[in-house]
């Protein structure tokens, strides 16, 4: 009989989301004519832009004709779409990467998870708390973590808090870590790294020999322009990260498909023998073996993100939701919660009322208001007593949300 990988019984429940997910479905059935508004998920509900749809209808007729048929592409992804990200997200913005650095994806998820096919056993892992699951749970995968605790905190992660107390910023480790997960803008606190804290993270991974997988996938929310969008803002960050981005929230792409992962050249790892080898190399390898390449037609799409009428119309659904959020985070701070975020990403982060558990106040929220948000301790220990509501859905159901939150918790 074939073995599977034990690493996986570690895993310590569902994931997250599908969790949620079957919570709101047990709901509805117990409770078909409740309306439910769905803010937990970080999914997007308006239609993709206009200069998008034509792209990629273009790109279907295109497939109609012979001529210009497009079977196989380069695995890495079409130079239309790798030279029009570097340009635009990062020569623009005055970060040396090359097209021939980007590499295209079905998503940044999925990198972030893939990447760890070209790390080696026995790197100290360090992850902050609260965390996108993700990120652990392909650790445990990869069988680079001991058993969880009673907290879900697994054996052989360095976890570095992150609550009110340090303002969502986390801190330096006290010891050395070989590989370093940062989400900024940050999901699920929604808090935004700046650049001096940034250079601190670049400067210690110099010195250790780190590598930052640097997740920028809600970059395009930021509003203040003091903030850094990429990690290549900062001076070394080539030599010790990479960076994964996603088309899926600034451009309405979560049913599309499509991201890209930057592996600068000078980046490396050692191999058993203590030679420097390139991670740019081993990952170009590891892509071309397991990955055919994005859909062109979904390429053609996610290229028009970058042409004028693209730039304006995907601005447009990022301040769309950026509104959301205010309006969001408005209502709850005239209730008198304690929240964050939500000012420079679509995320809002609030204390639950007296510290209530998570769960109990998603549960509280799905009974009596029929709103479902994202419980903080599904994003590990430190996220206990905290919870965080999507900017995600149209204008009107998030007003709907808010005018139902003003009527349950008036006297919060």
């Amino acid at each position: 009989m074939a073995t599977i990988n034990d690493h996986f019984l570690k895993l310590t429940a569902g994931y997250l989301f599908p969790e949620i997910g079957r919570r709101v479905g047990a709901f509805q059935k117990a409770n078909p004519d409740a309306p439910v508004i769905k803010l937990g998920i970080g999914d997007v509900t308006e239609p993709l832009p206009p200069a998008i749809v034509q792209a990629m209808h273009d790109a279907i007729d295109e497939q109609a004709t012979r001529d210009q048929f497009h079977g196989y592409g380069p695995e890495q992804g079409y130079d239309f779409l790798r030279n029009a990200i570097a340009k635009t997200d990062y020569q623009d913005r005055n970060c040396n990467v090359s097209p021939d650095e980007i590499f295209i994806s079905d998503g940044a998820k999925c990198d972030t998870g893939n990447f760890l096919d070209i790390l080696g056993k026995g790197n100290v892992i360090a992850v902050t708390d609260p965390v996108y699951p993700v990120y652990v749970d392909t650790n445990v995968m990869a069988g680079n973590t001991g058993p969880a605790n009673e907290q879900g905190e697994y054996e052989g992660l360095v976890y570095l808090p992150m609550t009110d107390e340090n303002n969502f910023a986390p801190s330096l480790p006290d010891q050395k870590v070989d590989v370093i997960y940062l989400c900024s803008p940050n999901n699920p606190t929604g808090a935004v790294m700046s650049r001096e804290a940034l250079t601190q993270w670049v400067q210690y991974a110099k010195q250790n020999n780190s590598i930052i997988l640097f997740d920028a996938a809600y970059a395009a929310f930021i509003t203040d322009d003091s903030l850094p969008r990429s990690i290549y803002e900062i001076e070394g960050a080539r030599e010790v990260a990479i960076e994964s981005r996603s088309f899926s929230k600034n451009a309405g792409f979560t049913g599309m498909r499509c991201g890209f992962l930057v592996v600068p050249k000078e980046l490396t790892g050692k191999a058993s023998d203590g030679t420097d080898v390139s991670l740019h190399q081993l990952w170009n390898r590891r892509h071309c073996t397991k990955f055919n390449g994005a859909s062109y037609v979904v390429q053609r799409g996610a290229a028009a993100v970058y042409s004028k009428a693209g730039q304006q119309q995907t601005r447009q659904l990022v301040e769309c939701y950026m509104e959301n959020a205010s309006i969001v985070r408005a209502t709850l701070k005239e209730l008198g919660f304690a929240v964050y975020g939500g000012e420079n990403a679509p995320y809002v982060w609030l204390k639950t009322p007296d510290r209530l558990p998570s769960w109990d106040f998603f549960d509280q929220l799905l009974a009596n208001c029929h709103i479902v948000g994202t419980p903080g301790s599904g994003f590990g220990a430190s996220g206990e007593g905290y919870f965080r509501i999507s900017a995600f859905n149209s204008r009107e159901n998030i007003n709907e949300a808010m005018a139902r939150l003003k009527k349950q918790f008036k006297t919060v």
